[in-house]
């Protein structure tokens, strides 16, 4: 695992909350120059989809990833990756007026530049020094790999079909690349899929490997993966297991965590979404469901600490007695001395 150089974690990731105008704004104040997107409304009635945008695919296209869709387009989306955010226009999802949204905003490196390393050529934007990185990718139908310019083997990866409806592949280290699992469900670990989806093969530095399966590497297909390599102090991809006490498990991440993906492997339940800007972590922590439509939902379940998140509730889709969960986190603030590791000063 690679040492993080990062002392300020918003220049690489952050999370952005604004109020719909219904006309065109400028979102400000992200901390940097966005190249992903994720924009979620909070409290509006309507259910309408997350949205994800991504500045190699382009402005004005997303996708969501609570459905199969395919990619979609409006004029009206976001519309331009700006040098401290980004523009919308008026496309309801992501700017009714008076209606409350979170974004969830990665650096990686503009639109990208071509990526021989693996057998597919890929279009790669990537950040070496965050471990993120953004691919867009042809597929061949035959086994292939694919190239992910992150330098370090990623140990997360959400790829999606672009140009046909199709689930989201999810890749974690804590599975392995002889199970998958989707983000757009709420099903439990898909196990022995690997062959079809990863090939059995674990990513390396340079490349992570395709199976056949038409979710990942159908002939003519366009793809996008989301690539997440771990940088100690910055981002942690792991797993824990529950013990069904309101005294729940504590997982150390050698950081205060700014924003914290989970999903139950072992059985049917919702992704989980939390971060540290909307109102009420540690008393009351605001959810969203990466696989749903559903508004936002306040719950008392764990707290973020200055090194980790403890678990603080027996309800099953976070601390299942026995239960095992896959999860990603990011950052607040690491400090990182010269020896490499983390300060935890909260």
């Amino acid at each position: 695992m690679a040492y993080t150089t990062i002392n300020k974690p918003s220049e690489y990731f952050n999370t952005k909350l604004f109020t719909g105008n219904g006309s065109t704004q400028s979102i400000t104040g992200v901390g940097h120059q966005p190249d992903l997107v994720w924009i979620k409304h909070r409290n509006n009635a309507t259910l309408w989809n997350h949205s994800i945008h991504d500045s190699v695919r382009g402005s004005t296209k997303y996708i969501p990833p609570n459905t199969t869709n395919q990619e979609l387009t409006d004029v009206n989306s976001v519309t331009s990756f700006d040098n401290d955010g980004f523009s919308i226009g008026s496309f309801v999802k992501i700017n009714e007026s008076g209606t409350n949204f979170v974004s969830w905003n990665w650096k990686a490196n503009g639109s990208g530049s071509s990526n021989t390393d693996g057998s597919i050529t890929s279009t790669v934007s990537a950040n070496t020094t965050s471990g993120f990185s953004i691919v867009t990718y042809t597929g061949t139908g035959a086994n292939a790999t694919v190239g992910h310019g992150l330098g370090s083997a990623p140990k997360m990866m959400l790829i999606k079909h672009l140009n046909t409806t199709n689930h989201w592949r999810v890749y974690h280290n804590s599975l392995g690349a002889t199970n998958v699992i989707y983000l757009n469900l709420t099903d439990a670990t898909d196990t022995g899929q690997g062959s079809v989806n990863f090939n059995n093969t674990a990513p390396t530095s340079s490349v992570f490997s395709l199976g056949t399966n038409a979710g990942v590497n159908a002939s003519g297909g366009t793809y996008v993966a989301y690539c997440f390599a771990e940088k100690k102090g910055f981002s942690k991809f792991g797993s824990y297991v529950g013990n069904g006490n309101a005294d729940g498990t504590f997982i150390y991440t050698g950081f205060k965590p700014s924003l914290l993906i989970r999903k139950r492997t072992d059985a049917s339940n919702d992704w989980y979404i939390n971060d540290n800007k909307r109102a009420g972590y540690n008393s009351q922590n605001d959810y969203l469901f990466p696989n749903s439509t559903q508004t936002e939902s306040a719950l008392q379940r764990f707290d973020f600490l200055s090194n980790g998140f403890k678990i603080r509730t027996t309800d099953t889709g976070d601390n299942a007695s026995g239960g095992t969960y896959i999860y990603m986190a990011f950052a607040e603030n690491p400090l990182v001395g010269t020896n490499g590791v983390p300060a935890t000063a909260r």
